[in-house]
């Protein structure tokens, strides 16, 4: 065993504050301290957990961090519902902290707080838990690929079988698709092939990694997890099988290896689903982005109002905000506030699209600060009275022909991606060439890096130097008027050229 990985538990309370945090530690998962301060504590590769659920056990603890590198220490203070986490380097654990912060983290289904420690290790006396370096060691020899050298009681951590993953949803109330167990599922590794299907009335699919051992991880981290607040239960085992041979590429199954498959007749793939009742498609994609924190979903009961803030004044409009809001839902109305110009309100459609672009946007870097997004208490944005708006600051989006969502079953809701560095660009008129479009995007203040036409030329992918500057092309370019009635169409893209 590696002699890097230590585990134990803490002994008196009086040591507990040689291991407190500072009390301005950055925080993830948007607490509301007042003393949070995101630029002050310095980070460290060890973080601080606490609220954590009682009887949470040491496995549950360390897969909050299993999927963003080796997790090298843990320390348990299970009297006080705290753990400290050490992962192998602190790039690990920012990485870590800025997924949360976006995402709640949850462990039974009960939101956590995750911040730096002042420590810059973990010091622990390891005969003192031996269950806890039983479980540390088990699991650093799966993210090795070795099998464990100790007693594997604790865990059943034999060489995994399979790169193949047999996934069963229990309590299946919201429809789960295949865009949202690959992008559950991706953090463990490069999923290549999906296949659902429906037995004996359940929903369950096959899933395949390029390695066994990041099935061996995503099995650890996610079996009996819930996708949603109490329902959408993943049960994972390993599957019998070791290669899937899929045919087509549509809702139903997916080689992400051979993009050029045909989709086969996939009109008759939704009959499966009318058990689930008329569910609102972007309920799905809301699970897509939900699903990939595991966050708890209850979009029907959630107002659709976001309150944005942190925003660059100088630079931000009610069309831009229009613009990239747009990108999760039906912007219906923006409202940037007369006294507090750094902050707007955006009504989206329903609660559902505000989760989504919550989820997805809060965090993000817009016009050089980064945005902080959260539910509002309002439950509509009052439009001024006629006359009363002399600086324009709201906006009343609800006739917009941009709407990205209002026809149901539109092919949008199945790209809905969160903010990348690279773009997808559609409807773009004959005769523009690579030239044109790399000087329109330049021209928007960025630097783009790569370019790539689709075959019809009608589409591209465009990847700019950041994801704060994919984001302002988005909000400059997306409707951009190419002439001859073509209007060019800009969504981030989940891939890279």
């Amino acid at each position: 065993m590696d002699g890097d990985v230590a585990v134990g538990v803490k002994r008196g309370s009086d040591e507990l504050n040689m291991y407190g945090s500072s009390p301005n530690s950055m925080t993830a998962n948007g607490s509301d301290s007042k003393k949070q301060r995101l630029d002050e504590s310095p980070p460290s590769r060890v973080l601080h957990i606490r609220k954590l659920p009682n009887e949470v056990s040491e496995t549950e603890v360390i897969a909050l961090g299993l999927p963003f590198g080796k997790v090298t220490n843990i320390l348990m203070l299970k009297g006080k519902n705290q753990a400290f986490l050490e992962l192998g380097t602190e790039e690990a654990a920012i990485t870590m902290v800025n997924y949360y912060t976006a995402v709640t983290p949850q462990v039974r289904n009960t939101p956590v707080f995750i911040q730096y420690s002042n420590h810059k290790e973990l010091k622990t006396d390891s005969a003192l838990n031996q269950r806890a370096q039983a479980v540390l060691q088990a699991v650093s020899a799966v993210q090795d690929g070795s099998s464990p050298s100790s007693d594997p009681g604790v865990l059943d951590l034999a060489p995994p079988p399979s790169p193949v993953l047999r996934i069963i949803i229990d309590n299946m109330f919201y429809p789960v698709t295949l865009d949202v167990l690959q992008q559950i599922f991706s953090k463990f590794g490069t999923v290549m092939k999906i296949i659902t299907f429906t037995k004996n009335n359940q929903f369950q699919a096959l899933l395949q990694f390029s390695d066994p051992v990041n099935a061996q991880q995503a099995k650890l981290s996610l079996d009996g997890q819930n996708i949603y607040n109490s329902c959408c239960t993943l049960r994972i085992d390993f599957s019998k099988l070791v290669n899937l041979n899929v045919k087509y590429n549509n809702d139903k199954s997916r080689d992400y290896t051979r993009p050029d498959l045909p989709t086969g007749d996939g009109e008759a793939t939704n009959k499966d689903h009318s058990l689930l009742g008329a569910i609102s498609p972007l309920s799905a994609a809301a699970a897509a982005a939900a699903a990939a924190g595991r966050v708890a979903l209850s979009g029907s009961g959630v107002s659709g109002v976001l309150l944005a803030s942190n925003l660059n004044e100088e630079m931000v409009t009610p069309q831009s905000l229009f613009t990239l809001f747009g990108v999760y839902g039906d912007v219906q109305r923006v409202k940037i506030l007369y006294n507090k110009k750094d902050s707007a309100l955006i009504q989206l459609s329903d609660g559902n699209q505000a989760q989504l672009a919550m989820s997805h946007l809060n965090g993000q870097k817009v016009f050089g600060k980064v945005m902080r997004v959260t539910l509002s208490k309002h439950q509509t944005v009052a439009l001024p009275r006629e006359g009363l708006d002399d600086q324009l600051l709201t906006k009343d989006f609800s006739g917009s022909p941009l709407h990205r969502f209002k026809k149901p079953g539109s092919k949008n809701f199945q790209n809905i991606f969160p903010p990348s560095a690279t773009l997808h660009l559609s409807n773009i008129r004959d005769g523009v060439g690579e030239d044109d479009l790399r000087l329109l995007f330049s021209n928007s203040g960025g630097s783009v890096k790569a370019f790539k036409f689709f075959q019809d030329r009608k589409m591209a992918l465009i990847q700019m130097s950041s994801v704060e500057e994919a984001i302002k092309a988005l909000m400059d370019l997306h409707n951009y008027d190419m002439g001859g009635n073509h209007h060019l169409k800009v969504s981030f893209s989940k891939s890279t050229i």
